[in-house]
C-alpha cells in the first residue's frame, strides 16, 4: 500500500450516468447535487464544463474531467447549450419539464443510460460520481483543483475505448463493469494530473518515486501503528538517521515523525467516525496505547480532542 491506496480507500464509483446525444447537438446535463468528487469524460465527441463559479472548461475527445465541488455544475455540447438532462444526488435522470423522463420523448432513461442510443448519437460521454472515503480521502481532494482536466494520452484513451465497447450493448452486470471501469480511470487521471510540474500533489506523492524514500512511505502506510523512530526507519533502508531524516524532509516537506503522527491522525479521525468506536480502541490502533498521549496529540494536529472530534461525526 501507498498513500494514494490509502487516500482512495472506499472511494468507488456507483451508478455512473452514460449519457449520448439523441442526434446532434445541443444537449446538457445539469448535475444539480454533485458527489465531493466526480468525474467526466468525453468517449467521442467535444463538450465543455460549465461550473457554478468560474469559466467554463473545455472538454475535448478522449479527456478526462475530474470535478471538486459540491456545487451544481453542466456538462454540454456548447457552454450556452441550456441542459435537458438533471440528474440529482440520488443519480435520478429527468427531464426539464418532465418528472420523470419517459421514453419515446427526445431522450429517454434506460437506467443510467441518457439518450437514443450510446451508438447512435455523435457525442458520448460517461460521468461518475465518488462518495465514499471519509477523511481518508481529504489530502487528496485539498490537493486538486475545482476543475482538473486531463488530456488525452495514450493510457486514458485505450481504457475510454474500452468503456465505450461496453456501454455499445446491454449485458448481465454491466453496470458492476463500467463502475469498475471507472475506479481504474480515476487512478489513471490522478496520475497523469499529478505528474504535471505545475501540480502540488499530496503530502508525498513525488518521493514515491525515490527509492529509499519512497520505500518508508509504503512501510509507514502498510504499518502506521508500529512504534517507528527516525533510527528503525533509517535501517529499513540502509541509510543513517542523519542522511534519512534530511533526505526525507527535503522531499516530503517534513520530519518523518511528523508525517507518520499527521497520517496516524487522520486515520484516527476517520476511524472516530465508526458507530461504537471508542477513543481508546482508536488510539491503540494507530499505535497510543497511553489515551492521554493520543488525544494530546489528535488535538494538536486537528484542534479539537478525539471525543468531541467524535461527537461532531455523528
Amino acid at each position: 500500500m501507498d498513500l494514494l491506496d490509502d487516500y482512495l480507500a472506499g472511494v468507488r464509483a456507483h451508478g455512473a450516468v452514460f449519457c449520448s446525444t439523441v442526434s446532434a447537438p445541443p444537449w446538457g446535463l445539469r448535475f444539480t447535487e454533485p458527489a465531493p468528487l466526480a468525474l467526466t469524460a468525453m468517449l467521442r465527441g467535444d463538450g465543455w464544463l460549465v461550473p457554478a463559479e468560474g469559466d467554463p472548461v473545455e472538454l475535448p475527445e478522449g479527456g478526462v474531467a475530474l470535478i471538486r465541488t459540491r456545487q451544481p455544475y453542466t456538462v454540454a455540447d456548447h457552454p450556452d447549450s441550456r441542459p435537458r438532462v438533471h440528474v440529482d444526488g440520488a443519480d435520478r435522470c429527468t427531464l426539464t419539464g418532465d418528472d420523470p423522463a419517459e421514453e419515446g420523448r427526445n431522450w429517454r432513461v434506460t437506467g443510467r443510460l441518457v439518450g437514443e442510443s450510446a451508438g447512435t448519437g455523435p457525442d458520448l460521454l460517461v460521468t461518475a460520481g465518488y462518495r465514499g472515503g471519509g477523511d481518508l480521502c481529504v489530502p487528496l481532494l485539498d490537493a486538486l483543483p475545482p476543475v482538473a482536466v486531463v488530456q488525452a494520452e495514450p493510457g486514458l484513451v485505450s481504457l475510454l475505448a474500452l468503456i465505450a465497447a461496453e456501454v455499445e450493448h446491454d449485458e448481465p452486470g454491466q453496470q458492476v463493469v463500467l463502475d469498475r471501469f471507472l475506479d481504474l480511470l480515476l487512478v489513471r487521471a490522478l496520475r497523469s494530473w499529478f505528474a504535471r510540474s505545475d501540480t502540488a500533489p499530496p503530502t508525498g506523492y513525488r518521493a514515491l518515486s525515490d527509492p529509499h524514500i519512497g520505500h518508508v512511505l509504503r512501510r509507514l502506510h502498510e504499518d502506521p501503528a508500529r512504534p517507528w523512530t527516525v533510527a528503525s526507519l533509517a535501517k529499513e533502508v540502509g541509510m543513517s538517521r542523519t542522511a534519512f531524516a534530511r533526505r526525507f524532509s527535503a522531499l516530503v516537506g517534513r520530519p518523518p515523525l511528523t508525517y507518520l503522527t499527521e497520517w496516524r491522525m487522520t486515520l484516527a479521525a476517520d476511524r472516530l467516525r465508526t458507530p461504537g468506536a471508542t477513543v481508546a480502541a482508536v488510539a491503540k490502533d494507530v499505535g497510543y496505547g497511553d489515551g492521554f498521549a493520543f488525544s494530546a496529540a489528535f488535538k494538536r494536529v486537528r484542534g479539537v480532542s478525539p471525543t468531541a472530534y467524535r461527537a461532531s461525526a455523528l
